[in-house]
């Protein structure tokens, strides 16, 4: 009998959450200001996220000069990062939407300002990875924690499609902030490389003291937290990031005995982690069995995967090609421009300044028309374009004007990133329950953004496409490359390039088709209807528990 009302209890929870949502009225308790605020804040965390991603990518020919890395071993500055906060975005989202969201959010924060900071001093190639991991926690905290912040605060209304758009906006507008800023600071300040760092930890510092002044009041749970699933999948994933970011320098390459075995390790990891979750998920549902410690609420739902009829696994795979194009589109463009062109950092940031603009006015196109127009459109429009911005450079000619080939480019990229995350973090708000927002966001900005998982494969597989092509042209003409590649012989690199941009294209390419096949019946995702401000001082969290 206890085990039934104990069961039964769980899924009164679960109905009265639910119910909740469904009844969230028009009347939002709190100021039009304080909830511009909120969109704001959440924007910022994203702009720090981006920001500390391609401000370190404009800066890599400096820190690889100043720091002596080899630069088959750059990447690992970028890598490092998403591989931190990719392989721990599913637990921190799930401990937001237990503990609370906002405090995720202030932990996530402070994690940023004293890595950063620490970043800004590093002595070493070595330290400075470690501490680019160490960042990564904080994104791995906040981006999760603003989702479910987002999400919690405006109920499926033109304000939640208008929050979520400026939160995507955030990716561009951070990608161009820092590319911008971090170029001028590299090539001006006295520090160099190391400014960008202090000014991500100022930035990070503000953004806190926002977030705390302006967030509503956590709704916490007294739910256990899955620590098996939590280990097991962030022992998975780390293996196989890291194996993707160091197959290809390792001393054989892919032959290497250690990194064939932390693959393989890495893959069963992963596949007892959705086993241990299959099977949280049937005790959890089953009312014949009873909670213990030993059986939490599963971290992430397996189910979760199979909503709105499998689209939800639709738009995570669209999502994570998509990244692995963007993303590794970036890091060869800056590379292809600073070491290949000679372009010193702040002629590399005026070229990107494009992405800033358009990036901007692709997010106030998903706000206008994601309640008109369906998802499909979207998804594919997006992904081609991205393709196109891939093909232009892959068949790019040095001699030729900026005009002809770099800035159709650099306009056309950002479209499927833009499209795709504003568009796909409203439709995956809409299909959430309430209380795993913040896991269903990890999920998206897993496979996405530059702290996911399509940062670390993109990159590794397009510089696995660029090492073999620079050594089989290289060993064509006698040459042996070495370790660093400055032996190179100039045609060999610039055919590394386009090869590295043609395998950036064909991520986007698979992911337009996958949309034109899979999602043509979803429909349009954004909503119409407006909602009214109160001016109060009561949060949602206070609101809800009146009606209780």
């Amino acid at each position: 009998m206890s085990k039934e009302l104990t069961r039964s209890s769980i899924h009164q929870d679960l109905n009265g959450n639910l119910e909740k949502a469904k009844h969230h009225d028009s009347d939002v308790q709190r100021s039009l200001l304080r909830s511009i605020f909120i969109i704001v804040t959440c924007t910022a965390a994203m702009v720090v996220n981006t920001a500390n991603t391609s401000s370190v990518s404009v800066s890599l020919p400096t820190i690889e000069r100043h720091l002596n890395i080899k630069e088959e071993q750059l990447q690992w500055l970028v890598s490092a990062y998403s591989l931190s906060s990719g392989c721990l975005l599913l637990f921190f989202g799930r401990l937001a939407d237990i503990y609370g969201r906002k405090k995720a959010f202030m932990i996530g924060t402070f994690c940023q300002v004293t890595f950063s900071l620490g970043a800004g001093f590093a002595q070493s190639g070595i330290t400075l990875v470690i501490l680019r991991a160490l960042q990564g926690l904080g994104a791995a905290a906040t981006i999760p924690s603003a989702l479910g912040i987002l999400a919690h605060a405006f109920p499926p209304s033109k304000m939640r499609s208008i929050a979520f758009a400026t939160f995507a906006a955030g990716a561009p507008v951070g990608g161009a902030f820092g590319m911008i800023i971090g170029g001028i600071l590299t090539q001006i300040s006295s520090t160099h490389w190391r400014s960008p760092f202090y000014l991500v930890a100022v930035m990070s510092g503000l953004v806190g003291i926002s977030g705390m002044i302006s967030f509503d009041a956590d709704v916490s749970s007294t739910e256990a937290v899955d620590w098996i699933g939590a280990s097991l999948v962030t022992v998975g994933l780390v293996l196989i990031v890291f194996v993707l970011g160091q197959g290809e320098v390792a001393s054989q390459g892919w032959k290497t005995p250690y990194i064939i075995v932390l693959l393989i390790v890495g893959i069963i990891v992963v596949f007892l982690f959705l086993l241990w979750e299959r099977y949280l998920e049937q005790v959890i549902d089953d009312p014949s069995r009873a909670p213990s410690v030993w059986t939490p609420p599963p971290l992430m739902r397996l189910s979760l995967w199979t909503r709105a009829k499998g689209r939800m696994a639709v738009i995570l795979a669209i999502a994570f090609l998509n990244s692995c194009a963007f993303v590794s589109w970036g890091f060869w463009v800056q590379l292809y421009y600073q070491n290949y062109l000679l372009l010193t950092p702040m002629q590399t940031m005026l070229r990107f300044i494009p992405m800033f603009v358009v990036g901007c006015l692709c997010n106030v196109l998903v706000a206008m028309f994601v309640g008109k127009l369906p998802l499909v459109v979207f998804a594919v429009s997006g992904t081609l374009l991205t393709a196109s911005a891939a093909i232009l450079f892959a068949s790019i000619d040095p001699t030729v004007t900026y005009w002809a080939f770099s800035f159709p480019a650099t306009v056309l990229v950002v479209f499927g990133a833009d499209f795709m995350y504003s568009a796909g973090t409203i439709f995956i708000a809409k299909i959430a329950l309430p209380h795993e927002r913040s896991v269903a966001g990890a999920l998206f900005q897993t496979m996405t953004q530059a702290s996911g998982l399509g940062t670390a494969v993109g990159l590794a597989l397009s510089t696995l496409v660029f090492n073999i092509v620079v050594d089989n042209e290289s060993a064509g003409v006698g040459i042996t490359v070495n370790s660093a590649g400055t032996n190179a012989p100039r045609f060999a690199q610039l055919k590394g390039y386009r090869s590295a941009q043609w395998t950036c294209a064909s991520f986007s390419l698979m992911a337009a088709l996958l949309a034109a096949l899979s999602l043509h019946g979803v429909g349009i995702v954004g909503d119409r209807k407006t909602i009214r401000h109160v001016d109060s001082d009561e949060t949602i969290a206070v609101r809800f528990e009146s009606k209780d």
